[in-house]
């Protein structure tokens, strides 16, 4: 049965916003709706399927949005594909850089949406935190997304956008294997992947194919908070990595923070970490956990989380993230010598538990602050937000 509320997906069925000239976007089309949306136009079919994979390496693997550069396609050619098709990018509202080095985009969509992305460099790695939704209709309390509503989800073509858009900045056409900035992808932005299951497979399906962006599906990981019945098919059918917000392990606690464990409970959850495909030693399953003071970061709270790990042999890493503060949040960030205690019962029981070194937090880029609000919230409103949230999650305790 399910359960009521915000924890069940609620999306709202939306045509694309049709561009005013009537051009259609190529960004996000597999090959097969390419090369037909290619024979739609007059490109004779007997050429079609060649056209398309010239189509597709100048956007995909040489990063190019104007038809005219496209020098191996034939002039007439050319001007068809410039009368009935663009290559499009997120529109960027805003663009921030921390003090450490990590970026964040505010991007908004054709229709008016708005979403975040963040670029996090690391002297061996550069991961793209790619979103996945308008919002979030998980509501998990730690999270500022978690104070949104779901819009919508984003396309296909929207998601590899921020990747192309990413590109773009870091300048990294034409496509290459060594020498990238950006080497892992994590569908770790805003909303929850498994709820928009079929776009984000064709994204990164695109994103890894090796004629464009070449990525390594083992350079991409794919984060849940717990959507049990999809985790065996995202396994199958897409065969990233998988992370899983965890949280806490004692139902009290998570269904509290992650009101999805009121329908897909923790035993159910790990059992399909469990039984994810092409899970080993060698592909580990991530744990994120993130550390609220006082709530989930006892000694007890990690020896059970050992005991869980343990008992259904998960092949696991667990990443400690220290709570990222926000404006209205009712937790606060568990101290320092907490957390390294946590990390310690972790690790001597033989699992990795590294604490993740925050980054972009004095842009609101770290992990569980993005919202894609451009108009400030006033005080007033924030603490008025702060004080039902306080007085909701009171009630909850006590029923």
């Amino acid at each position: 049965m399910q359960i009521p509320g915000n924890i069940d997906p609620v999306v709202t069925p939306r045509a694309p916003v049709q561009r005013a000239d009537g051009r259609r976007d190529v960004l996000g089309l597999d090959r097969d709706e390419l090369k037909a949306a290619l024979i739609a136009v007059g490109v004779p079919e007997n050429q079609a399927r060649m056209r398309a994979s010239q189509v597709w390496h100048w956007v995909y693997h040489r990063g190019v949005t104007d038809f005219a550069a496209m020098a191996n396609i034939a002039k007439d050619t050319r001007a068809l594909l410039e009368e009935h098709f663009v290559v499009s990018r997120p529109e960027v509202v805003t663009a921030q850089v921390s003090s450490d080095g990590t970026r964040k985009w505010l991007l908004r969509a054709p229709d008016g949406n708005e979403f975040e992305m963040v670029f996090i460099p690391d002297a061996d790695r550069g991961t793209l935190c790619v979103s996945s939704q308008v919002g979030c209709t998980l509501n998990c309390r730690f999270c500022y997304t978690g104070t949104m509503k779901l819009v919508r989800n984003l396309t296909p073509g929207e998601i590899v956008g921020q990747v192309m858009l990413a590109r773009d900045a870091l300048g990294e056409w034409p496509s290459a294997q060594d020498g990238r900035l950006l080497t892992n992808i994590v569908m770790m932005g805003m909303g929850e992947p498994l709820y928009n299951f079929d776009n984000v497979k064709k994204a990164l399906n695109i994103i890894m194919d090796e004629a464009g962006i070449q990525l390594s599906r083992r350079r991409i990981t794919l984060s849940t908070s717990g959507v049990v019945p999809m985790m065996a098919r995202a396994g199958e059918e897409i065969g990233v990595n998988l992370a899983v917000s965890l949280h806490a392990v004692t139902k009290e606690v998570r269904d509290e923070i992650v009101p999805l464990n009121r329908k897909y409970g923790i035993e159910q959850l790990l059992e399909a970490c469990a039984a994810y495909p092409g899970a080993n030693n060698a592909r580990r399953i991530t744990f994120e956990y993130v550390m609220l003071k006082d709530k989930n970061d006892r000694d007890e709270d990690a020896h059970e989380l050992v005991r869980l790990l343990r008992k259904y042999r998960i092949p696991a890493k667990v990443n400690l993230i220290p709570f990222n503060p926000w404006p209205g949040s009712p937790y606060e960030c568990s101290d320092w010598d907490r957390i390294e205690r946590f990390s310690d019962i972790v690790f001597r029981a033989g699992i990795s538990a590294p604490i993740r070194t925050p980054r972009g937090r004095d842009i609101m880029a770290a992990c569980g602050q993005l919202k894609s609000e451009s108009q400030k919230i006033s005080r007033a409103e924030l603490d008025r937000i702060a004080a039902e949230k306080q007085a909701q999650i009171m009630e909850e305790t006590v029923n």
